[in-house]
């Protein structure tokens, strides 16, 4: 077992932060905590890197016991914090070289990993640049590249792509998918939905500091393969007769996520054709009528209730999870 958390517990004056949160990582597995900011994902993984004491429960990681001394696995983990933690004043071959050295790596080796950890993340170009002068992709990228300059096996990472571009965010996820096939066990906390389906092989759902459901990806999504979903966008915020629609067409169910948006589910095959005219016919201008593939997002806001369009709005905000 890579990590082993039991009844963790966490309370910053009235605000519990984190309630007793257990949960198992194997050795060579992706984990994910999902949850919107404040939900107690940087409090629990900061507990687990000794930023801060847990108030109640147990901490193992690789097999040590570490509740009372998380630093007695130091050298088996790397942290990649929400914010980097690196020196503005540095290059990035110098600050590489600076975490190696504070591992005890020698100098010869260190300078080699330094080298190597920069080409495999695209930041030859900048080796010799001000880390004050990168771009949040490239910041983001060398704190990742710093915390696994000591090559561990265990890597806790902070919500790894939030507020950084698109380009970069898709290159940052492939770095993780990569380490991870190279056996690298990785706990990874995320309010981005796309983010935890695509990359974790399981999920714990995490919302007001508890952990409200564990469970592979794909379990999580099998109940939902055989429904039929299509998304019906109009050109503006129509008032839609929902009576008529489910009167119209019984075998279909509707619902409105969003002002502007008909969601359509049919557990048997499901015609859009005529839901696009019976709507035209009724005076409602149709921008877009699409086939949705079921997704986690779906199995999300039924466990935990929270609306998907207000992880959204966290995503687009690029706000810090905790």
């Amino acid at each position: 077992m890579a990590i082993q958390v039991d009844s963790l517990s966490k309370a910053f004056g009235d605000v519990q932060a984190v309630a007793d949160v257990s949960f198992k990582v194997q050795e060579g597995e992706l984990f994910g905590l999902l949850g919107p900011n404040g939900a107690g994902k940087t409090t629990t993984i900061n507990m687990l890197t000794g930023l801060a004491r847990p108030d109640n429960g147990a901490i193992t990681i690789g097999g040590i016991d570490c509740t009372e001394n998380v630093k007695a696995a130091q050298h088996l983990v790397g942290v990649v914090p929400d914010e980097s933690n690196l020196y503005p004043e540095l290059t990035g071959t110098q600050n590489l070289t600076f975490c190696a050295a504070l591992y005890g790596i020698t100098k010869g080796e260190r300078e080699k990993r330094a080298r190597h950890l920069i080409e495999q993340f695209g930041l030859t170009d900048a080796a010799d640049r001000k880390f004050a002068g990168y771009s949040k992709g490239m910041k983001r990228k060398l704190t990742i590249a710093a915390g696994i300059i000591h090559r561990p096996p265990i890597l806790f990472l902070d919500e790894p792509t939030t507020g950084i571009d698109v380009a970069s965010a898709r290159q940052i996820r492939q770095l993780i998918a990569s380490l991870n096939e190279n056996g690298t066990t990785i706990l990874l906390t995320t309010h981005y939905i796309e983010e935890a389906e695509r990359l974790c092989g399981r999920i714990a759902f995490i919302v007001q500091g508890r952990i409200v459901r564990i469970d592979r990806v794909s379990d999580l999504l099998q109940p939902l393969q055989q429904k039929n979903v299509a998304v019906i966008d109009l050109s503006e915020e129509s008032k839609v007769d929902a009576g008529s629609l489910a009167s119209t067409f019984p075998e279909a169910r509707f619902d409105a996520p969003r002002p502007g948006t008909i969601r359509v589910e049919s557990d048997t095959r499901l015609a859009v054709g005529p839901i696009v005219r019976f709507l035209e016919e009724a005076g409602i201008e149709v921008a877009e009528a699409r086939r949705v593939r079921p997704s986690l997002e779906e199995v999300f806001v039924k466990i935990t209730g929270i609306e998907a369009d207000a992880m959204r709005r966290e995503k687009h905000k690029g706000g810090r999870g905790s």
